[in-house]
């Protein structure tokens, strides 16, 4: 018998210089059955220096972990977490997917897509 696992997907709003932008993700809610995939979306109206993309998953009454970080022009950075079960994209800079594979129950929960600048920090040393 095959259980239907749900997966919610939020958009989250980022504040820089006083100006709200948008992080957009598609779908927002999706049901989908054990042992399937599901690929979600996100997008952003950020500048290109915006290139950075950030998945994190929130399960019930558990913080949010991150589970992968992807640059465009660069590879995934999974950070241990298998990549039999998860892969991301980034093909250009305002948009990426993460497809979560071999969906079980333990992967219900609210995924979140966030993007981010490079900023160059460099140390003097005096």
């Amino acid at each position: 018998m095959l259980g239907y696992i749900l997966l919610t997907f939020i958009d989250l709003l980022f504040w820089q210089q006083g100006h709200c932008q948008d992080v957009t993700q598609q779908p927002e809610i999706r049901w989908s059955s054990a042992a399937q995939s599901a690929e979600m979306n996100c997008s952003h109206s950020k500048d290109k220096g915006h290139n950075q993309m950030y998945w994190y998953r929130q399960r019930p009454g558990e913080t949010m972990t991150l589970i992968v970080y992807t640059v465009f022009g660069g590879q995934p950075d999974y950070g241990g977490n298998p990549q039999t079960k998860y892969s991301a994209v980034k093909n250009t800079i305002e948009t990426g997917a993460l497809t979560v594979k071999d969906l079980e129950p333990d992967d219900s929960g609210v995924y979140f897509c966030a993007v981010s600048k490079h900023s160059d920090v460099r140390r003097c040393n005096s």
